[in-house]
Protein backbone atom coordinates (compact mmCIF):
# COMPACT_ATOMS: atom_id res chain seq x y z
CA UNK A 1 0.00 0.00 0.00
CA UNK A 2 1.78 3.37 1.01
CA UNK A 3 4.91 1.56 2.38
CA UNK A 4 7.18 2.99 0.30
CA UNK A 5 5.54 6.72 0.61
CA UNK A 6 4.88 6.40 4.14
CA UNK A 7 7.37 9.39 5.06
CA UNK A 8 5.64 11.50 2.47
CA UNK A 9 2.16 10.84 3.32
CA UNK A 10 1.58 13.84 5.93
CA UNK A 11 3.21 16.46 3.22
CA UNK A 12 1.53 14.60 0.10
CA UNK A 13 -2.52 14.99 1.77
CA UNK A 14 -1.29 18.34 3.29
CA UNK A 15 -0.53 19.79 0.00
CA UNK A 16 -3.79 18.70 -1.05
CA UNK A 17 -5.67 20.70 1.62
CA UNK A 18 -6.98 17.58 3.69
CA UNK A 19 -8.59 19.25 6.65
CA UNK A 20 -7.60 16.40 9.67
CA UNK A 21 -8.36 18.88 12.48
CA UNK A 22 -11.47 20.23 10.57
CA UNK A 23 -12.86 16.12 9.78
CA UNK A 24 -12.33 15.01 13.04
CA UNK A 25 -13.95 17.61 14.72
CA UNK A 26 -16.93 16.47 13.00
CA UNK A 27 -16.19 12.76 13.41
CA UNK A 28 -16.28 13.77 17.38
CA UNK A 29 -19.81 15.61 16.94
CA UNK A 30 -20.99 12.42 15.60
CA UNK A 31 -19.99 10.16 18.27
CA UNK A 32 -21.24 13.14 20.69
CA UNK A 33 -24.44 12.79 19.04
CA UNK A 34 -25.16 9.21 18.86
CA UNK A 35 -23.06 7.45 21.81
CA UNK A 36 -24.72 6.01 24.66
CA UNK A 37 -22.20 4.35 26.36
CA UNK A 38 -20.37 5.95 29.33
CA UNK A 39 -16.81 5.83 28.61
CA UNK A 40 -14.37 7.42 26.14
CA UNK A 41 -12.12 5.07 24.13
CA UNK A 42 -12.07 4.85 20.96
CA UNK A 43 -10.13 2.50 18.21
CA UNK A 44 -9.00 4.37 14.71
CA UNK A 45 -8.75 1.12 12.55
CA UNK A 46 -6.70 2.01 9.61
CA UNK A 47 -4.93 4.88 11.01
CA UNK A 48 -2.36 5.24 8.97
CA UNK A 49 0.02 8.02 10.33
CA UNK A 50 -2.13 9.01 13.02
CA UNK A 51 -3.37 12.34 12.04
CA UNK A 52 -7.20 11.81 12.74
CA UNK A 53 -5.67 9.66 16.36
CA UNK A 54 -3.91 12.79 17.29
CA UNK A 55 -6.78 15.50 16.96
CA UNK A 56 -9.43 12.95 18.70
CA UNK A 57 -6.84 11.99 20.92
CA UNK A 58 -7.89 15.18 22.80
CA UNK A 59 -11.53 13.81 23.59
CA UNK A 60 -10.92 9.95 23.75
CA UNK A 61 -8.55 7.96 25.17
CA UNK A 62 -7.24 6.51 21.46
CA UNK A 63 -5.73 3.26 20.10
CA UNK A 64 -5.05 3.36 16.23
CA UNK A 65 -4.69 0.20 14.09
CA UNK A 66 -2.94 -0.11 10.83
CA UNK A 67 -1.48 -3.01 8.98
CA UNK A 68 1.27 -1.04 6.72
CA UNK A 69 4.17 -1.19 8.99
CA UNK A 70 5.74 1.44 7.59
CA UNK A 71 2.79 3.86 8.14
CA UNK A 72 2.38 2.81 11.85
CA UNK A 73 6.67 3.64 12.35
CA UNK A 74 5.56 7.32 11.16
CA UNK A 75 2.83 7.50 13.67
CA UNK A 76 4.78 6.05 16.63
CA UNK A 77 7.85 8.38 15.99
CA UNK A 78 5.07 11.05 15.77
CA UNK A 79 2.99 10.39 18.93
CA UNK A 80 5.50 8.14 20.89
CA UNK A 81 3.02 7.99 23.85
CA UNK A 82 -0.37 6.54 21.85
CA UNK A 83 -0.72 2.83 21.64
CA UNK A 84 -0.86 1.43 17.87
CA UNK A 85 -1.71 -2.08 16.65
CA UNK A 86 -0.08 -3.97 13.62
CA UNK A 87 -3.36 -6.12 12.32
CA UNK A 88 -5.38 -6.68 8.98
CA UNK A 89 -8.66 -4.71 9.71
CA UNK A 90 -11.08 -7.35 8.88
CA UNK A 91 -9.17 -10.17 11.59
CA UNK A 92 -7.69 -8.37 14.37
CA UNK A 93 -8.58 -9.16 17.91
CA UNK A 94 -7.31 -7.28 20.59
CA UNK A 95 -9.08 -8.43 23.70
CA UNK A 96 -11.12 -5.51 24.64
CA UNK A 97 -13.94 -3.35 23.58
CA UNK A 98 -14.32 0.79 22.57
CA UNK A 99 -16.81 3.13 22.72
CA UNK A 100 -16.13 4.12 19.85
CA UNK A 101 -14.60 2.94 16.71
CA UNK A 102 -13.98 4.60 12.65
CA UNK A 103 -12.55 3.53 9.82
CA UNK A 104 -12.32 7.09 7.47
CA UNK A 105 -10.76 8.31 4.42
CA UNK A 106 -12.45 5.50 2.53
CA UNK A 107 -9.99 3.06 3.92
CA UNK A 108 -12.51 0.22 3.97
CA UNK A 109 -12.30 -0.24 -0.10
CA UNK A 110 -8.77 -2.16 1.07
CA UNK A 111 -10.75 -5.36 1.93
CA UNK A 112 -11.18 -5.47 -1.93
CA UNK A 113 -14.00 -7.92 -1.24
CA UNK A 114 -17.42 -7.78 -0.36
CA UNK A 115 -16.87 -11.49 2.22
CA UNK A 116 -14.01 -9.54 3.52
CA UNK A 117 -16.17 -6.39 3.82
CA UNK A 118 -18.49 -8.24 5.99
CA UNK A 119 -16.22 -9.88 7.75
CA UNK A 120 -14.80 -6.54 8.59
CA UNK A 121 -17.80 -5.16 9.83
CA UNK A 122 -18.21 -7.81 11.89
CA UNK A 123 -14.56 -7.57 13.90
CA UNK A 124 -15.09 -4.18 14.53
CA UNK A 125 -18.02 -5.11 15.95
CA UNK A 126 -16.75 -7.00 18.13
CA UNK A 127 -14.99 -4.75 19.97
CA UNK A 128 -17.55 -2.00 20.22
CA UNK A 129 -19.21 -1.83 23.74
CA UNK A 130 -23.47 -1.47 23.73
CA UNK A 131 -24.24 1.58 23.35
CA UNK A 132 -21.21 2.11 21.02
CA UNK A 133 -20.88 3.49 17.53
CA UNK A 134 -18.88 2.67 14.57
CA UNK A 135 -18.29 5.42 11.97
CA UNK A 136 -17.16 4.18 8.30
CA UNK A 137 -16.46 6.39 5.49
CA UNK A 138 -16.83 4.53 2.47
CA UNK A 139 -15.17 4.49 -0.89
CA UNK A 140 -16.33 5.05 -4.78
CA UNK A 141 -19.48 2.91 -5.39
CA UNK A 142 -19.05 1.23 -9.26
CA UNK A 143 -21.32 4.22 -10.04
CA UNK A 144 -19.08 6.40 -9.31
CA UNK A 145 -15.71 5.10 -10.38
CA UNK A 146 -14.66 6.95 -13.53
CA UNK A 147 -12.02 4.70 -14.97
CA UNK A 148 -9.11 6.71 -17.54
CA UNK A 149 -9.08 9.38 -15.50
CA UNK A 150 -5.41 11.29 -14.95
CA UNK A 151 -4.68 12.22 -11.57
CA UNK A 152 -1.50 14.60 -10.09
CA UNK A 153 -0.95 16.52 -7.32
CA UNK A 154 2.63 18.50 -6.53
CA UNK A 155 4.03 18.69 -3.04
CA UNK A 156 6.27 22.12 -2.97
CA UNK A 157 8.30 22.73 -0.07
CA UNK A 158 12.05 23.86 0.15
CA UNK A 159 13.53 20.68 0.82
CA UNK A 160 11.30 18.56 -0.54
CA UNK A 161 9.25 17.89 -4.29
CA UNK A 162 7.02 15.42 -5.10
CA UNK A 163 5.20 14.84 -7.98
CA UNK A 164 2.24 11.85 -8.06
CA UNK A 165 0.56 10.72 -10.66
CA UNK A 166 -1.80 7.75 -11.83
CA UNK A 167 -4.88 6.73 -14.12
CA UNK A 168 -7.85 5.01 -12.63
CA UNK A 169 -8.06 1.37 -13.59
CA UNK A 170 -10.59 -0.94 -13.14
CA UNK A 171 -11.67 -4.78 -13.41
CA UNK A 172 -14.85 -6.18 -12.11
CA UNK A 173 -15.46 -4.62 -9.28
CA UNK A 174 -11.91 -3.73 -8.18
CA UNK A 175 -10.66 -0.22 -8.74
CA UNK A 176 -6.73 0.16 -9.30
CA UNK A 177 -4.50 2.55 -9.93
CA UNK A 178 -0.94 2.96 -9.62
CA UNK A 179 0.78 5.90 -8.32
CA UNK A 180 4.71 7.35 -10.13
CA UNK A 181 6.63 8.99 -7.33
CA UNK A 182 9.08 11.42 -8.47
CA UNK A 183 10.42 12.58 -4.93
CA UNK A 184 13.64 15.46 -4.80
CA UNK A 185 15.62 15.89 -1.50
CA UNK A 186 19.06 17.38 -0.87
CA UNK A 187 19.93 13.86 -1.02
CA UNK A 188 18.84 13.55 -4.69
CA UNK A 189 15.68 12.28 -6.58
CA UNK A 190 14.33 9.16 -6.32
CA UNK A 191 11.70 7.60 -8.80
CA UNK A 192 8.84 4.66 -7.42
CA UNK A 193 5.86 2.84 -7.74
CA UNK A 194 3.11 1.98 -5.56
CA UNK A 195 -0.13 0.09 -6.31
CA UNK A 196 -3.33 0.15 -4.77
CA UNK A 197 -6.43 -1.94 -5.25
CA UNK A 198 -9.94 -0.87 -3.42
CA UNK A 199 -13.15 -2.94 -4.21
CA UNK A 200 -16.33 -0.83 -5.43
CA UNK A 201 -18.85 -1.75 -3.45
CA UNK A 202 -22.59 -0.79 -3.66
CA UNK A 203 -24.54 1.41 -1.10
CA UNK A 204 -26.75 -1.99 -0.36
CA UNK A 205 -23.68 -3.87 0.21
CA UNK A 206 -22.32 -1.17 3.03
CA UNK A 207 -26.05 -1.37 4.55
CA UNK A 208 -25.89 -5.66 4.10
CA UNK A 209 -22.36 -6.17 5.66
CA UNK A 210 -23.95 -3.45 8.67
CA UNK A 211 -27.28 -5.44 9.13
CA UNK A 212 -25.40 -8.50 8.97
CA UNK A 213 -23.51 -7.51 11.91
CA UNK A 214 -27.01 -6.28 13.76
CA UNK A 215 -25.69 -3.17 13.78
CA UNK A 216 -28.50 -0.02 13.28
CA UNK A 217 -27.33 1.93 10.66
CA UNK A 218 -27.63 5.62 9.63
CA UNK A 219 -26.36 6.92 6.18
CA UNK A 220 -24.92 10.37 5.93
CA UNK A 221 -24.97 11.15 2.19
CA UNK A 222 -22.22 13.94 2.52
CA UNK A 223 -20.18 12.94 4.78
CA UNK A 224 -16.48 14.18 5.91
CA UNK A 225 -15.79 15.68 2.20
CA UNK A 226 -18.91 14.41 0.06
CA UNK A 227 -18.16 10.49 0.01
CA UNK A 228 -20.81 10.12 2.73
CA UNK A 229 -20.46 8.35 6.42
CA UNK A 230 -21.94 5.18 7.52
CA UNK A 231 -22.87 5.27 11.21
CA UNK A 232 -23.68 1.86 13.22
CA UNK A 233 -25.29 1.71 16.23
CA UNK A 234 -24.71 -0.86 18.81
CA UNK A 235 -27.68 -1.66 20.88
Amino acid sequence: MFSKSAKFYNAIYGSMGKDYDAESQQVHKVIQQHKKSKGNTLLEVACGTGLHASVLQKYYQVEGLDLDAEMLAVARQNYPDAIFHQADMAEFDLGKGFDAITCLFSSIGYVKTTARLNQAVQTMNYHLLPGGVLIMEPWFTPEQWKPGRVSALFVDQPELKISRMNISEVEDNLSFFTFHYTVGTPQGIEYFTERHELGLFTHEEYLEAFHKAKLEVIHDTEGLDGRGLYIGLKT
